[in-house]
């Protein structure tokens, strides 16, 4: 699926190795708007593509901002660009959500740690203009780490629902935690994003509290999987062709060598571009991006990593 041809319109150094860019249509038509939490593709000068969070207002529509974190072990992704300059062009993909504002919750908690910040601050923005009731929780290691520290200091969308906690010690991290479960119900909705180790952390003091259908995440890593015990299943497409998925071969992979027009992108489980609809069988999800909502409901499946329990499954290719 083809993307679009964007120039880099300005470059802001949130940390030392945080740079948000924003990105803007060369003929000037709208990006925007777009549905808070929604990330787009992005491929590089190296021609490497990868997945970023959109961190600006939903309701822009000349421009999309995202944030890019300079990993030590980036495979060229980051590095390349960290070291683009206004006015170079880069390829993009249309916004999609994987996390999203729900609706109905007396109450949402939006909780951060390091570049997690970034889908749930377009989220904030939502929240903040229809008027709900929500707080925003950062944790950062110091200062230097703590992208978009002044905005959320000093705008007034934020600065009276922000709970910064800069440089708090992971010992501590606990009790926050806690402190914040305790002014939820099963009726409030949780979203996180940051480190694996962090997520889960959050998830497991808010679950008894709300449930874990109201906790809501956003993964940045692939899940690790233990894929020795695999055997192979049938996957049949709603149209009725039918395949035979091999122990060692994704559903992905198979439908595309026989010429299926699957749309992808991370194939790591992580975007959920190639999630597709179940009509038949049991699902076995081995993704990080469908909620534990949406897989316990058992009618979507991610084509890139995700297996099946059942002998048979049959899908609708979205």
């Amino acid at each position: 699926m083809s993307g679009t041809k964007v120039v880099v319109s300005e470059i802001v150094s949130e940390t030392p190795n945080i740079r948000l860019l924003r990105l803007a249509r060369e003929d000037g038509a709208p990006l925007g708007p777009y549905r808070a939490g929604a990330h787009i593709d992005v491929t590089g000068p190296t021609g490497i593509l990868r997945q970023y969070s959109l961190c600006g207002p939903p309701t822009e529509t000349a421009t999309l901002a995202i944030a890019v974190k300079r990993e030590p072990q980036s495979r060229g992704g980051s590095a390349a660009l960290h070291r683009l300059c206004a006015g170079d062009i880069i390829e993009i993909g249309a916004p999609r959500n994987i996390l999203g504002v729900v609706a109905g919750a007396d109450r949402h908690v939006l909780i951060a740690a390091g570049i997690g910040i970034t889908p749930l601050l377009s989220m904030a923005y939502e929240l903040h203009s229809s008027g709900a009731d929500f707080t925003l929780l950062y944790i950062t290691r110091d200062r230097t780490e703590t992208a978009f520290a002044d905005l959320l200091e000093n705008r007034v969308e934020f600065r009276d629902r922000v709970r910064l906690h800069i440089g708090l010690p992971r010992e501590e991290q606990r009790g926050v935690l806690e402190s914040v479960a305790a002014t939820l119900t099963r009726d409030s909705a949780v979203y996180t994003c940051g480190p694996p180790g962090f997520m889960e952390a959050v998830a497991e003091i808010v679950t008894p509290v709300v449930g874990e259908t109201n906790v809501y995440t956003e993964h940045f890593e692939a899940a690790e999987v233990d894929n020795s015990g695999d055997t192979a299943f049938t996957v049949e497409l709603d149209t009725g062709e039918s395949f035979e998925i091999p122990a060692d071969r994704s559903i992905l992979s198979v439908l595309e060598d026989n010429g299926v027009d699957v749309f992808k992108s991370c194939e790591e489980g992580i975007c959920g571009s190639c999630v597709s609809n179940v009509l038949e069988g049991e699902p076995e999800h081995r993704d990080n991006c469908l909620s534990v909502a949406d897989k316990a409901a058992g009618d979507q499946i991610a084509l890139c990593v995700s297996r099946s329990k059942s002998p048979k499954l049959v899908i609708e290719l979205i």
